[in-house]
């Protein structure tokens, strides 16, 4: 929390086999905001119960339960994963892979009730659903996409091709009075340009933040999403100029201001003083 108890939203969001539980252990050292242990596409399919079974040994330890541990995510395969770590005591939230409709989101938290959830849109069915799937359950805290799959069901190669559906995730989630999406894993680990200019254009239509599937990409994606100098001061004479008047008010620059610039201020020095 910030000074103004603006909550410091997560930029970096790891994901990790299930089945590899010796690189779970070293991400979660990593530095990521969030570790994501996936059981679903990183897994083969004869390896999906030994994924489970170390995924549930891991949240059973009281060190990833401990307050201070890095939240640990799990991306579900089916309803027995759901199942068999709903309420270990290390969980802090399930992805929720391929949702076209609300009610798949009201099956889970029916099985797994008070899990937050986030749902993840790979479809074009999903990306036409996005709020319904946003407002589906007060469990739902978060949404974002699967680029990977909606590339290919939309038909899409080039990068500018999912500006769309990255704004219509963005609006749905502020609709349903959620935290920005963050944007989808960048696949090419040893490309940082390419990640950097993906992220620029990302955090450019709203999103917030970034999955990665290798360490080496947390530090691009940080940059990326942290507030530049010059957005740091603005968002701070913004803040400064709150605390006097409230309302709509002016700046010294003639500037009109509002309630919502100022929550957005907030949650840019949120950002800014993240350690």
């Amino acid at each position: 929390m910030t000074g103004h108890g603006t909550p410091v939203p997560p930029l970096t969001w790891l994901y990790v086999p299930g089945d590899r539980p010796e690189m779970v252990a070293k991400a979660l050292g990593c530095g990521a905001d969030v570790v994501i242990v996936d059981l679903e596409d990183a897994v083969a399919p004869d390896r999906k119960e030994y994924a489970r079974a170390a995924t549930a040994e891991l949240l059973a330890d009281q060190v990833t339960a401990a307050p201070d541990a890095v939240p640990v995510h799990v991306r579900v395969h089916g309803e027995d994963d759901v199942r068999a770590l709903a309420g270990l005591p290390g969980l802090s939230g399930f992805r929720l892979p391929k949702i076209t409709h609300a009610v798949s989101v009201h099956h889970v938290a029916a099985v797994a009730p008070d899990v937050p959830l986030y749902p993840l849109l790979e479809s074009a069915l999903a990306i036409e659903h996005a709020y319904s799937i946003a407002t589906a359950h007060h469990d739902v805290r978060g949404i974002a996409l699967g680029e990977a799959d909606l590339r290919a069901d939309l038909g899409v190669r080039e990068d500018a091709g999912l500006d769309w559906p990255r704004s219509r995730a963005v609006v749905a989630a502020r609709a349903a009075a959620l935290p920005p999406p963050a944007q989808s894993v960048f696949p090419d680990v040893r490309d940082l340009d390419g990640l950097w200019a993906s992220c620029v254009r990302g955090r450019g239509l709203g999103l917030l933040g970034r999955a990665a599937i290798h360490p080496r990409q947390l530090e691009t994606i940080e940059r990326a999403f942290r507030p530049t100098a010059e957005e740091i001061e603005a968002a701070e004479q913004i803040v400064a100029a709150s605390a006097v008047e409230a309302g709509a008010l002016a700046l010294p620059d003639g500037r009109f201001v509002d309630a919502a610039v100022v929550a957005s201020a907030r949650r840019t020095l949120a950002i800014a003083g993240r350690s």
